[in-house]
């Protein structure tokens, strides 16, 4: 690390040595996350190199064998950050990485992920807009894309609905990005989110996160802000009318069973799931005295298809409608 570069001949060394057995101990993984944050210059095939490698130690080395602990968890969190703020692009992929490899993990390292979009979407500053002149409160399609590929990440394969964790992610997202001009990817991915959580607290089987978050969004530009609103209300309409037959009524025997997964994700990761509660999600819609244009855009869908949701979320729906 004299040399604070990792050229070819170092990598196919690494290599050599780590794919024999692979990464097998903590002290070997932190040795490679710190060639990774010492070295200046990488051989432009590191990242993949380092993602998969410590991904398979923390998936495959580690106990239990395909899942991530919430102590695992928090030790890569210690590893990659510094004051909850990840510094490289590629920290952020291997995070992203070990969640779409785990066949569950923590809901908080799914949290800690998001968290660093909202960062880039707040603040302006991090890795994701580096070389970039969008300014604080606007959200590109690339930050849009990375939150989708991080929920459906942390998702899997099984039907696991928006965790009130993430969920309020993306209400502080929204909230941040208001006052900018209504953008349609935004919308599209805030308002199929939200419907999840709100259609899971309410009793409901949900989809799988590809199906319930799968990207639709469609309207072409305006220059008048009402002409867009009016798009985006069009376009959230039709996209969560095509979704609602995935959703339906829990079965008792499906009740059953989904609490006990619920209970046996818990024990494996050792991490509590906190349940979206239909007061904490009304709480949460137009929490800064005002409705969101993407908030407006589901109070409006939600007000005018009237699916049976929970009573305190029709109450909500109905009286912020009326307010908008």
């Amino acid at each position: 690390m004299s040399r604070q570069t990792v050229e070819f001949d170092d990598l196919l060394l690494l290599k050599r040595v780590f794919y024999e057995d692979g990464v097998a101990s903590a002290q070997e993984a932190e040795l490679l996350i710190a060639m990774h944050r010492t070295c200046k210059v990488h051989h432009a095939d590191w990242p993949d190199f380092f993602v998969e490698a410590i991904t398979d130690y923390l998936i495959l080395q580690e106990p239990p064998c395909g899942y991530l602990t919430a102590a695992n968890a928090h030790w890569l969190i210690d590893q990659v950050s510094r004051d909850g703020r990840i510094e490289s692009k590629t920290e952020l992929e291997l995070v992203r990485n070990v969640l779409d490899k785990a066949r569950w993990a923590p809901a908080s390292l799914s949290k800690f992920a998001l968290e660093q979009v909202k960062h880039a979407v707040v603040t302006g500053a991090g890795p994701l807009r580096q070389a970039k002149t969008i300014p604080p409160g606007r959200i590109s399609e690339s930050e849009v894309d990375l939150l989708r590929r991080i929920l459906y990440a942390f998702g899997g394969d099984g039907h696991v609905a928006v965790t009130r964790a993430e969920a309020d992610v993306l209400f502080d997202i929204d909230e941040a990005v208001a006052g900018a001009p209504p953008n349609a990817l935004w919308t599209d991915l805030f308002v199929k989110a939200i419907a999840n959580v709100m259609m899971s607290a309410s009793g409901y089987s949900v989809p799988s996160r590809e199906e319930a978050l799968r990207q639709d969004a469609d309207i072409e530009e305006d220059d008048s802000q009402s002409s867009m609103l009016f798009s985006l209300l069009s376009m959230v309409h039709a996209n969560l009318s095509s979704m609602q037959d995935a959703y339906h009524d829990q079965s008792v025997e499906e009740r059953a069973l989904a609490r006990l997964e619920h209970q046996r994700i818990e024990i494996i990761t050792n991490e509590e799931i906190a349940d979206a509660d239909p007061i904490w999600l009304v709480g949460r819609l137009g929490r800064g005295g005002r409705l969101s244009p993407s908030e407006q855009a589901l109070v409006s869908y939600f007000n005018h298809e009237s699916p049976r949701v929970h009573p305190a979320i029709t109450e909500a729906v109905c009286r912020l409608g009326q307010a908008a």
